[in-house]
């Protein structure tokens, strides 16, 4: 019986060796064209919301929500000109950890909004990267598409002057705060550049409202 017991435990550690060796040949086999898939979608996510620049500078910009992380962000030139700070921002959502890529352009208001990554529920909180799915249905206007024009000094708040996704509140209010802490932080650091540099100075933003 201990023989037999012994010999399975054997095979049993085979098969988990040769698992493992397996799962480490498809992990290294995807690995790179994941990684370049999403330097892609980040590059056309740039050139969508700024189509005018020429260049992206790759930038350091410190978040005040710490719940909030900047994977990165870059500045928007055309002709060594700033246009605008797209900002790469994760945070925690429903299903996991969302992605989005935030413009805010000199006048301090959202350029627009591309969601890279959501694991949401299918059919609810994953309509956020759903470019068929309009929470203004009217207007056709998706959820990220509504952030659009909209001024960093905003409220930001879901059910008021931000549309939720329908029976996906806790998406809503996840993707909306990742926008409004990439705005602030982008904000601050478009006035810190054109205190440097005074001839990119942004006209002044209206108070509150498009």
């Amino acid at each position: 019986m201990m023989k037999q017991f012994a010999k399975l435990g054997l095979i049993l550690a085979i098969f988990a060796a040769v698992a493992c060796v397996g799962l480490s040949f498809v992990y290294a086999a995807t690995k790179d064209p994941i990684e370049a898939n999403k330097t892609r979608q980040v590059n056309e996510s740039l050139k969508d919301l700024f189509a005018d620049a020429d260049e992206f500078v790759p930038t350091d910009v410190l978040s005040a929500d710490p719940s909030i992380i900047f994977q990165t962000a870059y500045q928007a030139r055309k002709n060594g000109v700033l246009l605008g700070l797209a900002v790469k921002a994760a945070g925690s959502s429903y299903g996991g950890q969302s992605v989005l890529l935030v413009g805010t352009g000199l006048d301090r208001r959202i350029v627009g909004v591309r969601v890279l990554e959501n694991k949401d529920t299918p059919g609810l909180g994953a309509n956020a990267k759903n470019a068929s799915y309009f929470v203004d249905k009217a207007n056709r206007i998706t959820f990220p598409g509504q952030f659009a024009g909209k001024v960093v000094t905003d409220a930001f708040e879901v059910k008021k002057d931000v549309i939720p996704i329908t029976a996906s509140t806790i998406t809503s209010k996840a993707l909306t705060r990742i926008v409004k802490a990439a705005g602030d932080a982008a904000a601050a650091w478009i006035e810190n550049a054109a205190m440097l540099a005074p001839e990119t100075a942004p006209e002044t933003a209206p108070e509150g409202g498009k």
